[in-house]
């Protein structure tokens, strides 16, 4: 079997703590661990032998995948790199002739690294109920029990009459988008109708010829792009795929949902008897964090005079007055609050800020890259103050800016810092002067971090005057 995670969603509806940076699969959301690493931790208890996991992602978020994936002593053998992201059909075509490639009769458990669940000895049995049905050419999906009539959740529709077949599996009738709260009623009420968890399990070769069948366009295409794509090995256990960019972006944006499972024949629901929670707004976030006795849900410290059942996210100390059914979301840059039940609206804000090409929906405060990590401390119309961390044995790209002057001083550690055709060598507490246009490169050759302050000072601060010369990290942007 290989379990193939998708780890490309943006979590809008989390904004301002999801950010196109930093999606809500890596944030800590619920502790030390974030949803991708438990998501890595939880299915490799299910890997025999001969099997083996994929990781499909944003090009952008790879260095955050191979960090959790290096500090949680998980192998992955195979990243897929999208350079575009064009939803879930083209993903899971891209994973399946990947497989295929070494055996067509494979098994692939595909499923979200964007959920919590609980109960981890009725997932593997799930798991293994659905292998047994895809070896028999099934397309398996999972469906979860609703517990209330929520609108925020897709719904898959069995045949009744199949209500008691668990042996074999469920016979679909319909996949049903996210309904109004009087049709969730219903569906609530008539007990035929399942959460569509987004999980799934198929040979290889049989999902490939329904995408065939039903999206010749997106398979020609897959096939394509992988022929074109560039295949780097990791190491003597890993390897990755970037692919073609140009390429992609004559994918359609279509969901696997949309792409074959609502016309696939082959398709089987088989019901989920494991806790499950998809985390895909504060109102679900809030229910699993612990309560104090006002049944207020928070993380640090809380003084609170006649205020009740609210979901606060934040690094300070908080205190409420008459506050009831609130989510308040603090980050450095941006505050959200929102009543509850009305969470699902965030992304109608990110929406907004993205029209107006607004920063707030792409970085934090602080931007992780894959040779270390950098945190605004300050930042005004002409000129910006950052801390910059660099792990051991990275580099930046060597570059240059059009538009905004450096000056770099190293905190702890120590720097080599190339200058033009010349290089120095700094230790704590020195510090040098990069001008406007110069060719430089900062590294880190030592064994600890290197932690220093930078001033920008310019006309212009964007990241986006950065000229790449040449990169470790094959980086276009």
């Amino acid at each position: 079997m290989v379990i193939s995670i998708l780890c490309g969603g943006s979590g809008t509806r989390l904004w301002p703590i999801s950010r196109a940076s930093m999606p809500k699969q890596f944030a800590k959301l619920l502790g030390k661990d974030s949803l991708f690493t438990r998501t890595l931790e939880r299915n490799a208890k299910l890997l025999k032998d001969t099997d083996s996991l994929q990781v499909i992602t944003n090009d952008k978020h790879y260095f955050l995948t191979l960090d959790e994936v290096q500090e949680a002593k998980i192998t992955v053998k195979t990243y897929i790199l999208e350079s575009l992201s064009k939803n879930t059909a083209a993903a899971l075509t891209i994973s399946a002739l990947l497989v295929a490639k070494e055996n067509p009769n494979d098994i692939i458990l595909a499923i979200p690294s964007d959920h919590l669940i609980h109960n981890e000895q009725h997932y593997q049995e799930c798991v293994m109920q659905a292998a047994q049905l895809a070896h028999k050419d099934s397309i398996v999906t999972f469906g979860i029990t609703p517990t209330i009539p929520h609108t925020g959740y897709g719904y898959i529709q069995i045949d009744s009459h199949s209500q008691h077949n668990t042996c074999h599996g469920h016979s679909v009738v319909a996949f049903h988008e996210k309904p109004d709260l009087e049709k969730a009623h219903e569906y609530l009420k008539s007990g035929n109708f399942y959460w569509n968890s987004g999980m799934f399990c198929y040979k290889a070769y049989v999902f490939l010829n329904e995408m065939q069948q039903y999206e010749p366009q997106i398979y020609e295409i897959c096939n394509e792009i992988l022929e074109k794509s560039q295949s780097f090995s990791q190491d003597s256990l890993s390897s990755f795929i970037r692919l073609d960019k140009t390429l992609s972006e004559k994918l359609p944006d279509k969901s696997i949902d949309y792409a074959i499972m609502e016309k696939t024949k082959k398709l089987t629901m088989i019901i989920a008897n494991f806790k499950w929670n998809d985390i895909g707004s504060f109102d679900s976030l809030d229910k699993e964090w612990q309560k104090d006795s006002n049944n207020n849900a928070t993380k640090n410290q809380l003084e609170s005079i006649d205020s009740s059942n609210n979901f606060i996210m934040s690094d300070k100390m908080v205190a409420t007055i008459g506050l009831h059914d609130f989510i308040v979301a603090d980050t450095f840059d941006a505050l959200l609050i929102a009543k509850k039940g009305q969470t699902q609206e965030v992304k109608k804000i990110v929406e907004s800020l993205n029209k107006q090409k607004s920063l707030l929906t792409q970085f934090h405060n602080q931007v992780f890259r894959p040779w270390g990590h950098y945190t605004i401390l300050q930042e005004q119309p002409t000129y910006k103050l950052k801390s910059i961390v660099v792990k051991p044995k990275h580099r930046l790209s060597l570059q240059k800016h059009y538009h905004r002057n450096e000056h770099w001083i190293v905190v702890s550690g120590s720097a080599m810092v190339q200058i033009g055709d010349k290089e120095i060598f700094l230790r704590p507490n020195e510090s040098t002067y990069i001008p406007m246009g110069t060719i430089h490169r900062l590294t880190n050759l030592g064994t600890i971090d290197l932690v220093m302050i930078e001033v920008q000072v310019g006309e212009y601060l964007g990241e986006d005057d950065i000229v790449r010369l040449d990169d470790d990290y094959a980086r276009n942007t």
